[in-house]
């Protein structure tokens, strides 16, 4: 068996969720097959990169994007790289997957991620490239041979969106968490568990008070991850809580300039408001969420939530919005607390959220229970390798 792994994102450049399921996934099934990185962006050694069509340089990115699918739907089927199996992830990839497999004779698998219909807020990003990504989208779900949804929630919205599916063509295989890279550290100073980590506090750079409550979000500025709503809870915080706000990446400028504005005015109306843009690496990320004292995810769309895992191993108490398949991961009452999110009454959201996290802070060694059992159910449950097991079995049964 020889697969051909297609993807937007593979290392160094790896920006959200998706990447990060792609590159553990990959790692995991090299172990048990062939597999062949077909993805875009920079030339690298470890993958065979689809470069877009340079005369579309100016055009709508879905367009640049459809032609690099062509390239990667190609070279599925080159002389010693030929699959026998073609696997995509998001919209991005999804039609090269479905043209490598009109083409070269070999079944399709497609990984979910999120949906483009439930995403309407891309529109502002894609302009009319989001109705070409919603259409790739269908076509290439409705003729794959196997979709896999990243949680049980998932496929209940694939099979919502898509009704023409077989029902017995889609899959649930979670994301996973590898806890030997995220796991608990202690900041300089801090005197918490867990060993020093050898890239320096990230903690101690900002300026963090680390005897006082901090409360860390992680996550692209993009109106699914709701990071407008956490910065408009924050105003209720406890006073003593400390904010560390991870976040960049902002889909439009329109959307930078609106959290750039709440954090102003977050930041006016209380101290230790800390807003980091770039993007850290994992040492630094993982000392932060090992500090925090609640790990907040207020995302309003979630097909899974790889960020709430990686909390969760570093043995941080997790808040979370009760979207898509964050309660098969959040535990309720037992590795964190959920928050009903209610689109229609986002101020109500607001006001649960800041409760939760105060209930939280208030309460230290609940917070300190949670993260333990958090930790735990990682290891227990959501080990990549069984994940890869699972996926492999995808692929025997589609080339039947």
């Amino acid at each position: 068996m020889r697969v051909a792994m297609m993807t937007r994102e593979y290392p160094p450049e790896v920006y959200g969720g998706a990447g990060v399921h792609v590159t553990e996934l990959v790692t995991q099934l090299r172990h048990l097959c062939e597999v062949d990185v077909h993805c875009m962006g920079a030339p690298r050694d470890t993958a065979i990169v689809a470069q877009p069509d340079p005369a579309l340089t100016s055009a709508n990115a879905a367009l640049s994007t459809l032609s690099a699918d062509l390239v990667m739907a190609n070279n599925a089927g080159l002389p010693g790289q030929a699959a026998t199996v073609v696997h995509s992830h998001t919209w991005y990839t999804g039609m090269a997957g479905h043209l490598a497999a009109l083409l070269h004779g070999v079944p399709h698998v497609l990984t979910a991620h999120s949906l483009e219909p439930l995403r309407p807020w891309k529109a502002e990003q894609l302009g009319g490239g989001y109705r070409v990504s919603s259409w790739v989208e269908k076509t290439a779900i409705e003729a794959a041979d196997a979709v896999i949804a990243v949680s049980s929630g998932m496929r209940n919205d694939v099979l919502a969106t898509y009704p023409a599916l077989d029902p017995s063509r889609v899959h649930v295989v979670r994301n996973g968490i590898d806890t030997t890279v995220w796991y608990p550290v202690a900041s300089v100073g801090s005197g918490s568990a867990g060993a020093p980590d050898p890239e320096g506090s990230v903690l101690a750079e900002l300026g963090v008070d680390l005897s006082k409550p901090i409360v860390a979000f992680v996550g692209r500025i993009t109106r699914q991850k709701g990071v407008a709503h956490l910065v408009a809870a924050a105003h209720d915080f406890a006073p003593d809580v400390q904010l560390v706000l991870c976040a960049g990446a902002p889909d439009t400028p329109e959307i930078a300039a609106e959290i750039s504005t709440a954090v102003q005015e977050l930041a006016a109306g209380r101290t230790g408001v800390f807003w980091v843009r770039e993007m850290l690496p994992i040492g630094k990320i993982r000392e932060i969420l090992s500090a925090a004292s609640v790990f907040v995810c207020p995302s309003v769309y979630e097909p899974l939530g790889i960020v709430n895992l990686e909390a969760m191993a570093c043995a941080t108490a997790v808040v979370a919005s009760d979207v898509g398949g964050i309660p098969e991961v959040v535990a309720d009452h037992r590795t964190g607390l959920l928050v009903h999110y209610d689109p229609q009454d986002t101020a109500f959201f607001e006001r649960r959220l800041a409760d939760a996290v105060n209930t939280l802070v208030a309460d230290p060694k609940r917070a300190r229970e949670y993260g333990a059992a958090g930790r735990q159910r990682c290891i227990e449950e959501f080990s990549w390798a069984h994940i890869a097991e699972q996926t492999l079995e995808i692929y025997r049964k589609v080339q039947r």
